[in-house]
């Protein structure tokens, strides 16, 4: 935990409110998301119980596995969650658009929109991803057959599930970690998983305190549980005796629909109080700005799903079960890479962010009171335009001299740090000498060289492009990590 989230986290405690942590909002919000619902059997590895689906708050379909044990209702619960699912996907494959790659010589074709799933915490994203374990690898014939819509159900959340690991991606996102991206709240980052204590924190009903309303949401008979997992007081006086009351029906068809429409009611009304929450969680989100750079986020995640759909119109088969030396590789490298520059994007976008590296002497803000724009640099074989300036701030520097910094607010440019002198009262004095940006004169564009005056945040961090790794093709996998695999990945035994 962060010096300042935990700043926050007292004084959500002092306030009995969550606090504010971001000034915008750091992920993309869907004009029109697919809000799953899940829940699971208690003691059963991952058996779908029922799942609540829509994409709008009055829009949502009920979807009930009576008895989880049985195979063949489940995927028949699989098959139906697949006409949900699959229809909503499809519907972003529609307008494209040009993208000039490989300096506008060539382009390619990238779909306008892509799907966004939202389920109400990180356990939502666990069932989606062993559901898509289990069912991307069926087929319609043979021993067991499935719809042949199960399998593409399988593929598709297992797409979403790994984007849901790539830092920034907004395709699944799972509403607790959404909000505590956002907000800090005076309870344990496990107690934030709950979603009704959550919002309690972050928005707790007239006359009532953050505390308050998490111990209320506690309560699983006022307030039933998120899921994917049911309250086990639920599960021994209520969904046991349904289930039971259903395979006791056997073939009278009147008692078995009677049996049905009771579990029906039982799994609606645990979920319902969820799916308005969910709804309301995304209303506090959508009230704050997007930051610049979500846009951005949000394109990767448009490429990510354009390439998957381009993937499968190939004929191209279901992921792996285990990923190969040089494709785990690669992906942990994705990955790493992803995470940096997400770091970076969020600290660039928002003050609040950015202040936690202040604190590290990563990042100062301070005020210009000095500046030469038209200072020409001619120590080198062509004179070049170098401005200085003199930026005085309070802030602890941790920069060396002849760090390369750069500034949120032109991000183009850069600033060589040319001398650092401490002076009374515990300010900072730092000349940096500016290249870039300015235009390709010996007189800088105007706005592009800070004014005297101005007050400005430069930072270490950058975001530059940083060229992909070298890795091997697969056939060539060293000794060391297993050689080159036997048979083609992802073929299933």
């Amino acid at each position: 935990m962060s010096t300042l989230r935990a700043l926050a986290r007292a004084q959500a405690v002092a306030a009995g409110v969550a606090q504010p942590v971001a000034t915008v909002r750091h992920l993309h919000l869907s004009t029109r998301p697919l809000v799953l619902v899940p829940l699971a059997m208690a003691g059963e590895a991952n058996a779908p119980l029922a799942v609540l689906a829509g994409t709008a708050p009055g829009d949502a379909r009920l979807l009930v596995v009576p008895q989880p044990r049985n195979r063949d209702q489940r995927f028949a619960f699989a098959a139906e969650l697949a006409g949900i699912v699959l229809p909503y996907v499809d519907a972003h494959r529609g307008a494209n658009e040009a993208v000039p790659v490989d300096r506008g010589r060539d382009v390619r074709l990238r779909y306008l929109d892509a799907p966004q799933v939202v389920v109400p915490n990180t356990a939502g994203v666990t069932f989606l991803r062993l559901l898509g374990r289990s069912t991307r690898f069926r087929r319609p014939d043979g021993d067991y057959p499935v719809h042949p819509s199960v399998p593409l159900l399988g593929r598709w959340l297992t797409f979403l599930a790994e984007r849901a690991e790539h830092p920034g991606s907004s395709a699944l996102v799972a509403l607790t970690d959404a909000l505590t991206l956002h907000w800090a709240t005076g309870q344990s980052a496990v107690e934030d998983q709950h979603l009704p204590a959550l919002l309690g924190w972050i928005a707790p009903p007239a006359g009532s305190t953050g505390p308050q309303a998490a111990a209320h949401a506690e309560d699983p008979l006022r307030c039933p549980p998120a899921g994917p997992t049911t309250d086990p007081d639920f599960d021994n006086r209520l969904l046991g005796p349904a289930i039971e009351a259903y395979a006791a029906a056997g073939d009278d068809e009147v008692a078995r629909a009677g049996a049905y429409a009771e579990l029906e009611k039982l799994l609606r009304d645990q979920l319902a109080p969820t799916w308005e929450l969910v709804w309301r969680g995304l209303g506090l989100l959508r009230a704050l700005p997007p930051g610049p750079r979500v846009a951005g986020r949000w394109d990767a995640d448009r490429d990510a799903f354009t390439a998957y759909c381009d993937h499968l119109d190939a004929d191209g088969g279901p992921q792996p079960r285990v990923d190969g030396a040089v494709a785990a590789a690669q992906r942990l490298h994705r990955l790493e890479r992803a995470a940096a520059s997400y770091a970076v994007q969020r600290a660039f976008d928002d003050p609040l962010v950015m202040a936690e590296h202040r604190l590290t002497g990563e990042a100062f803000v301070g005020d210009v009171t000095l500046a030469d724009p038209d200072r020409i640099d001619d120590s080198g074989k062509r004179a070049v335009l170098r401005p200085r300036i003199q930026v005085v701030t309070a802030d602890p520097v941790g920069v060396p001299v002849g760090a390369t910094l750069s500034s949120p607010v032109r991000p183009a440019q850069k600033a060589r740090v040319v001398f650092v002198t401490r002076v009374a009262e515990g300010h900072t004095e730092v000349v940096l000498e500016l290249s870039g940006g300015m235009g390709r004169g010996r007189k800088a564009t105007p706005g592009s060289v800070p004014l005297v005056g101005e007050r400005l945040c430069y930072t270490a961090l950058s975001d530059a492009y940083l060229p992909a790794a070298d890795f091997p093709a697969v056939e060539e996998t060293p000794w060391t990590h297993g050689g080159p695999p036997p048979s083609p990945a992802g073929t299933a035994t």
